[in-house]
């Protein structure tokens, strides 16, 4: 089999394939045939050596991946050959709240999915929904989970009716804006550009704010909501006064990242005078990705992906990727 490795901070140019002995599974373990695997944000933060959790050297890179199951170990139950699968980032993680004992990640402290053949615990394993392509599967164990962790795992969930916020045209922000309006809520969009804007309608956003030529997004949020503000802030890029001020008295702002690279610094009075709460979300739990997997099932939901590259042409994918002008996910096949 082949598969790329890279040691975290080498940059995207040290990415190296390399040839092994095909892997064989041992007890509890699925050997899985990957057909595709897509890139998340950690991966360019895995590569610039700036990822918060631990990296192993020489790691097979991808957090995201799915494909076919080719030959399952002893005692295996969930899954036999030729079942279509996603494995999780964080495989121990099933259900409940995180904890250090889930820790170990996928593509970081552990070997990611950037590889023709993975050997997986089932347990961190999911089925994957059977209308989609292998290329569309790859996207969701970072970015889709996240998205639906955001909107859903603070207990109470998104309601029909409510308003949420999706920031920009990244994978979690677009999967964000998908669910929202299969839950039934009014979904807000930011975004820099017309032509992303028109993009972002064509997906369901009932209101689109172009940053740039309005910076005070947040304002025009609260105006759009009969200043009210928004039930529901999904905000990737780090701008968490700006989410406060956007989310109603008693909303939430789900704090996913700093797309930015650095995040603006947070003035408690800021939160105090809010009265909205902030929750950090990293992913989510195997119960979480089969939750959202029936979802995507019954609305018949499918991620978007802006490009696909071959095997071969993984530095190329995580290059453009890396210049920010992906609408979507993008996606290696392999």
């Amino acid at each position: 089999m082949r598969s790329y490795h890279l040691d975290s901070g080498a940059g995207i140019d040290a990415l190296t394939m390399r040839k092994h002995e095909d892997p064989a599974p041992g007890p509890g373990q699925v050997l899985l045939a990957v057909r595709a695997s897509s890139l998340s944000y950690r991966e360019l933060l895995v590569a610039r050596g700036e990822y918060v959790l631990p990296v192993k050297p020489d790691v097979i890179p991808n957090s995201d991946g799915a494909g076919e199951v080719v030959a399952v170990g002893p005692g295996v139950t969930r899954f036999r050959a030729g079942d279509r699968a996603a494995a999780t980032l964080f495989p121990s993680w099933h259900d409940g709240p995180f904890g250090l004992e889930h820790l170990p990640q996928r593509g970081g402290s552990l070997d990611g999915m950037l590889t023709e053949l993975a050997v997986i615990d089932e347990g961190g394993l999911v089925a994957v929904p059977d209308h989609l392509t292998w290329e569309e599967a790859a996207t969701l164990p970072c970015a889709a989970v996240t998205a639906w962790n955001a909107l859903t795992g603070d207990g109470a969930g998104l309601l029909a009716g409510q308003t949420v916020v999706v920031q920009g045209s990244g994978g979690v922000s677009l999967f964000a804006l998908q669910y929202g309006k299969a839950l039934g809520a009014r979904v807000i969009a930011t975004t820099s550009s017309g032509e992303k804007a028109r993009r972002l309608k064509a997906l369901g956003a009932d209101e689109v704010i172009d940053y740039r030529a309005v910076p005070d997004w947040a304002g025009t949020v609260v105006e759009l909501t009969g200043g009210r503000g928004a039930d529901r802030v999904v905000d990737v890029a780090g701008t968490l006064e700006a989410s406060l001020r956007a989310a109603r008295i008693g909303g939430q702002v789900a704090c996913v990242g700093f797309l930015g690279g650095t995040a603006s610094p947070l003035d408690p009075r800021a939160l105090f005078a809010s009265g909205a709460s902030v929750r950090a979300v990293a992913v989510g739990s195997r119960a979480q990705f089969e939750a959202m997997n029936r979802a995507i099932t019954v609305g018949r939901i499918r991620p978007v992906v802006d490009r696909v590259f071959g095997f071969e042409e993984a530095a190329e994918a995580y290059r453009y990727y890396a210049e920010g002008r992906a609408f979507g996910k993008v996606v290696i096949r392999i």
